[in-house]
C-alpha cells in the first residue's frame, strides 16, 4: 500500500472527523446565533423555493441511500432474498432520480446566489463553497454510477466501499481494500470527507437543529391596539 493510500484511505477520514467534532464545538461555543440557515427567502422566493424543495427532498432520499448501499452487508440483504441484480436495479434507478433532484436543486441555487446582487451580496464564502462543493459531489457520483453501468466493469461497492467504510466507523480502517478502486469512485469518497470537514464553519450546521423546544412553547398573542 503506497503512502497516498494510506494517507487517503487510513489517516484522512481521521483527520476530517477531528476538524468535524473539534469545529462544531467551536462554533456552538462562540456562534450560536450564526447556528442558523440564515434564509434569504425575503430577497427572492420563486427559485428559493423550487431549488430547495428540490435540493433537500434529493438529498434526503441520497443519504438514505447511502446510508443502506453502504452500512448494510451484502449477505445480510443476500439472506432476505434480495439478489444482486435486484439490489442494482433498484440502486440505479432510484439513485439516480435522486442524485438528478439534488442536482437540479444544486444548479438553481447556485445560478440563484450568482445572478441575483442581492443575494450575491448577502452570500459568505461559507454559502458559495458549500453549495459548489455539494454540486461537485453529486456530479462526480453520478458520473461514478455512469461509468459502472456503462463500462460494465463488474465493480461491486459493496465487496470493497462499504466494508472500508465500515471499518473506518469501527475505528479498523483497511486501506488495501480501496486499492483497486476506480478513481471516480475515489472522487467521490475524498470530496464527500471533505464536505464534513468545512461542514462546522457553513450554514450546514443547521442540519443538527432540532427544534424539539419549539414544540413545548406557549402560544404568542398578537394583541390589535384599539
Amino acid at each position: 500500500m503506497t503512502f497516498g493510500d494510506q494517507f487517503f484511505w487510513v489517516i484522512y477520514p481521521y483527520i476530517i472527523l477531528i476538524i468535524f467534532l473539534v469545529g462544531l464545538y467551536y462554533r456552538y461555543q462562540t456562534d450560536q446565533f450564526g447556528w442558523t440557515a440564515k434564509s434569504s427567502e425575503v430577497l427572492e422566493k420563486k427559485k428559493l423555493r423550487w431549488g430547495s424543495n428540490l435540493f433537500h427532498a434529493g438529498i434526503m432520499l441520497v443519504l438514505f441511500g447511502h446510508i443502506g448501499g453502504l452500512l448494510i452487508p451484502k449477505s445480510w440483504l443476500e439472506s432476505i432474498g434480495i439478489s444482486d441484480h435486484l439490489y442494482h436495479t433498484v440502486a440505479i434507478v432510484l439513485g439516480s432520480a435522486a442524485g438528478l433532484m439534488t442536482l437540479v436543486g444544486c444548479i438553481i441555487l447556485l445560478l440563484r446566489r450568482l445572478t441575483d446582487r442581492r443575494i450575491r451580496r448577502t452570500s459568505s464564502f461559507g454559502d458559495m463553497l458549500s453549495i459548489i462543493l455539494i454540486t461537485l459531489i453529486v456530479v462526480v457520483g453520478m458520473g461514478a454510477t455512469l461509468f459502472n453501468v456503462t463500462s460494465r466493469s463488474g465493480f461491486d461497492y459493496r465487496e470493497t466501499i462499504a466494508p472500508w467504510i465500515r471499518g473506518v466507523l469501527t475505528f479498523t480502517p483497511d486501506g488495501i481494500l480501496m486499492k483497486d478502486v476506480p478513481y471516480i469512485f475515489k472522487i467521490h469518497i475524498i470530496l464527500g470527507l471533505g464536505l464534513f470537514g468545512v461542514f462546522p464553519f457553513t450554514r450546514l450546521v443547521h442540519m443538527l437543529s432540532m427544534p424539539i423546544k419549539y414544540l413545548r412553547r406557549s402560544y404568542v398573542l398578537y394583541r390589535r391596539r384599539r
